[in-house]
């Protein structure tokens, strides 16, 4: 890959210039410093407003394209008008977002993949950004897997490998710990920004003064892993501490009064590597940064009117007062689905500017928060400018998923995936298992004869809410159907794995539940909310048992193949996605066992296996149902939620032990039942 065109898009000009005048003209200013005690009498005291978006994940309208119907939960529209809301009551404010924009809805799919945007046009999500003045951003995980050259191509850089730009969003975006392989950076690993504020004397008067604002930015150093076949020998990442104590000790040397960290990762506790997935606790610690917008766990921070709040247990984290480790942080929700606030309070003292972080607070602003003028509350009104804007591509995308493939006799939903319900599996491991037996048997005869199975995981089980199910009506299957039951552009590869390593899968798998005391009376939960459906895989080709009374690693009480006990030694091919083989240690897998890459999107192996079948029948398609939990007779309740729009699938889609009894205790949308594991009529 060449390096990366020394011309840089003119948008970047104005940040550069100001650098280099606060480079030029700035005392060597000292860190800001987070001082617990409000400014005393006769000092000088501003406010800046950081607004946030973070996760966006091509949400540009709030519309569900699997259903295709509008969806008043999530969109970038509808923060548009917090955004305009907020810059109402302080129009001194800050704008930036924190990666995982480009990627994850059908919209953002299309583009990438069908009509990337002409050379002279912006990306829809980039186009709707910048129509709202985005300040900066910096880029997430996801928005490297339509390979490199697309993200360079729409991010406005130099792309296959030549000196050719495209158009790219009319703000900057930093990246701090990402170069090319030559060492040089692709993005600014620094920006340095200036905000006019008006300044509150001790006497009352006010006078506006420049104050210059630091910016740094982390991707998270295992995209090297995730996404190993477009990046690996083209760029390189480094640790988000290493980086930040660079970048941050250049802006403080280049004048700058406070450094904001736009971090995607969030807050994880355990001890800190260079390739530390969530570094922002540990970023908090050091105290270099003066705030923190955090990214990638899709989580709302602070969060305090939530019982269920995450990062409750973790040391320093304050979700009263939003910070971390005294650090006012904030994280804005996924999906469009909330703003993120923070009034960071400004104190000049003793020459320098200082954080008063006692003044300083954080919030999430929710799309679903607001109250019209006789009180009802609702979701927010959409920007009908933004979505004027993106039209042509909404349009375009609703064409292209309503496109048909098959039609299916039965419905395919995920709504009972964690009791051993298949139908928005099976069809996934038929397809990759097909592609990659025909590929053993056509390139790779040294493994024709060793079996080839497949392992899929639900990637819908209600983590963003009620409706968030695969959920695929029987009638035509269109190609938004394939988009709802193989939700991520990843990739298909197979591995080859013996039994031993099988166990380990199956075992790491089988923590999506909870250790279940067969003797409490009380109710249990069936599914530990920690854990996320899409590391459930589930693994087609074989049968086996998992044990709720065992603890974790060792659940999986029996594994056979066509009726005999797998062998630690015996041998398989596992078809499965890019992102398990590159990334899966947990799961048993390291790059030995990679035998098959096709660099083909799952998605689209489903799609063509779907228009070759035509259709799909429950009997063939809907019934293998490879795993079940072991009989467990319990003195209690054993419950679970789901979503309350689809009952339980008739006779044969569930394993004969499995008896379900709804509830009415669910929350709204949701539907609670009772699950029997003692197999007794």
């Amino acid at each position: 890959m060449s390096a990366p065109n020394p011309t840089l898009p003119r948008r970047l000009l104005p940040a550069l210039a100001a650098s280099l005048a606060a480079l030029l003209l700035a005392a060597c200013a000292g860190p800001a410093s987070h001082d617990p005690d409000h400014a005393q009498a006769g000092e000088g005291r501003a406010t800046l407003t950081v607004l946030a978006t973070s996760d966006l994940h091509g949400h540009v309208l709030g519309y569900d394209y699997y259903r295709l119907r509008d969806d008043p939960a999530i969109g970038l529209d509808r923060v548009a008008t917090l955004i305009a809301q907020a810059r109402e009551r302080d129009r001194h404010s800050l704008l930036v977002d924190v990666g995982d924009t480009i990627q994850g809805s059908a919209l953002s799919d299309w583009q990438a993949r069908v009509q990337p945007p002409a050379c002279d046009r912006t990306l829809a999500i980039y186009e709707a950004m910048s129509s709202l003045g985005f300040d900066a951003a910096t880029l997430g995980n996801h928005e490297f897997n339509y390979g490199l050259p697309f993200l360079q191509r729409v991010t406005g850089l130099p792309y296959d490998d030549s000196a050719s730009t495209c158009r790219g969003p009319d703000f900057p975006i930093v990246v701090s710990n990402l170069s090319n392989i030559d060492g040089q950076p692709l993005y600014p690993r620094h920006l340095l920004l200036e905000r006019t504020l008006p300044v509150v004397a001790a006497d009352g008067r006010s006078q506006p003064t420049a104050i210059r604002i630091g910016i740094v930015g982390f991707v998270p150093p295992r995209i090297m892993d995730w996404d190993r076949g477009h990046l690996e020998g083209r760029v390189a990442v480094d640790g988000v501490l290493e980086s930040a104590r660079e970048q941050v000790a250049n802006l403080r040397r280049q004048g700058a009064d406070i450094v904001l960290a736009l971090v995607h990762g969030g807050i994880d506790a355990r001890p800190y590597t260079a390739q530390s997935e969530n570094a922002a606790w540990h970023l908090a610690a050091t105290g270099q940064v003066d705030a923190m917008v955090m990214a990638h766990q899709h989580q709302r921070f602070p969060d305090p009117d939530n019982p269920r709040r995450a990062f409750a247990d973790v040391d320093g984290v304050d979700h009263e007062r939003g910070r971390v480790h005294g650090i006012p942080a904030v994280m804005a929700s996924y999906w469009g689905k909330g703003l993120g606030v923070i009034e960071l309070s400004l104190v000049h003292r003793q020459g320098q500017w200082q954080v008063d972080a006692a003044g300083s607070r954080s919030q999430v602003q929710t799309i679903d928060a607001a109250a019209d003028a006789d009180g009802r509350s609702g979701p927010v009104d959409p920007d009908p400018a933004l979505q004027a804007l993106v039209q042509a591509e909404h349009q375009a995308t609703l064409a292209h998923v309503s496109q048909p493939l098959a039609s299916s006799d039965f419905t395919l939903a995920s709504h009972f995936a964690d009791v051993g319900e298949v139908s928005a599996l099976q069809v996934v491991n038929m397809a990759q298992a097909d592609f990659i037996s025909t590929h053993v048997q056509q390139h790779l005869p040294q493994y024709r004869d060793l079996p080839v199975l497949s392992a899929a995981a639900p990637f819908r089980t209600g983590f963003a809410g009620p409706d968030d199910y695969t959920r695929v009506p029987a009638g035509t299957l269109a190609v938004r159907h394939a988009a709802d039951l193989y939700l991520y552009p990843n990739t298909l590869v197979a591995v080859l794995i013996d039994g031993a390593g099988l166990k380990i899968w199956l075992e790491q798998a089988a923590r999506r539940f909870n250790q279940i005391d067969p003797a409490l009376t009380s109710p249990q939960d069936l599914v530990n909310s920690r854990f996320p459906g899409y590391n459930f895989d589930v693994i087609h080709g074989i049968q086996y048992a998992i044990d709720l009374s065992r603890p974790v690693g060792e659940r999986i009480v029996s594994v056979t193949f066509q009726g005999q006990p797998v062998t630690a030694e015996q041998r398989f091919i596992v078809a499965t996605n890019n992102y398990r083989a590159a990334s899966g240690r947990a799961f048993g897998l390291d790059e030995s066992a990679l035998i098959v890459d096709t660099r083909l999107e799952s998605r689209q192996v489903l799609a063509d296996w779907l228009r070759g079948e035509q259709k799909l029948t429950r009997s063939r398609h809907g019934t293998d149902l490879p795993w079940q939990f072991a009989p467990l007779p319990l003195a209690g309740q054993l419950v679970f939620d789901t979503g309350a729009d689809l009952e339980p699938p008739a006779a044969g889609g569930l394993p004969s032990t499995h008896r379900l009894r709804r509830l009415d205790d669910a929350q709204a949308g949701r539907a609670r039942y009772a699950l029997d594991l003692g197999g007794a009529d």
